[in-house]
């Protein structure tokens, strides 16, 4: 699934975030994409095996996966440049709406679900579908199997440190309402990545998620 030489130029890229050696190395940034996209395409085919709202979709595998440059309000890092990829299988936008997602960096890949990075739009609805089904949301989380499945629980790429105006604290939800997006993962070798067969632990890592997508669809 993921090419030996897409974690080398990963790896690489990381060492030498610049333009002037982006710029040098076009020739393996292509074929990164080309992986990538080759990769999304995967995942929407073998889609009917974990959400059939996935296979129905019209997905534009070119579009189904986060680009390497950083704009200046979205960067992490000093670098221009992002050292990791995020590939999506989503009936929607990935800013939009919560999906599956795997996350390709050298020494921290991992799969899941959830939606990491919001617009405006989507947190709001995200947060009052929280506070209006506090209960569902739990029973998800609490699920042993989902335990199993994701032992980090609930985790976020951002927290703020106080409830967004307006929310109230005794709601069970609040931890969550401070996140800014949320999902759940479980962490994969990159020696598993390499093989094609990784196809059918992932859509046994996105059965185990699904419930998560659906509460929030």
């Amino acid at each position: 699934m993921v090419e030996p030489e897409t974690f080398v130029f990963l790896a690489d890229l990381a060492s030498n975030n610049r333009k002037v050696w982006m710029d040098a190395h076009r020739e393996e940034r292509d074929d990164a994409l080309r992986n990538f996209t080759g990769i999304a395409t995967t995942l929407h085919d073998y889609a009917g095996r974990f959400d059939p709202h996935v296979a129905e979709a019209r997905i534009k595998p070119k579009q189904s996966y986060s680009k390497f440059f950083q704009e200046a309000r979205d960067r992490v890092g000093p670098g221009l440049y992002r050292t990791d990829v995020d590939v999506f299988a989503n009936a929607g936008d990935p800013a939009e709406d919560v999906g599956y997602y795997l996350h390709i960096e050298p020494g921290n890949c991992h799969a899941g679900a959830g939606i990491f990075h919001p617009s405006k739009a989507a947190l709001a609805k995200l947060r009052t579908r929280l506070v209006d089904d506090s209960q569902g949301f739990e029973e998800i989380v609490n699920d042993a199997q989902f335990k199993v499945a994701f032992p980090d629980g609930i985790i976020t790429r951002k927290a703020s440190n106080a409830l967004p105006d307006g929310f109230d604290s005794n709601n069970p939800a609040a931890p969550y309402l401070k996140m800014v997006g949320l999902g759940c993962r479980t962490d994969i070798p990159d020696a598993l990545f390499l093989d094609d067969d990784v196809i059918d632990l992932l859509i046994e890592i996105f059965r185990s998620a699904r419930p998560l997508v659906l509460y929030f669809d």
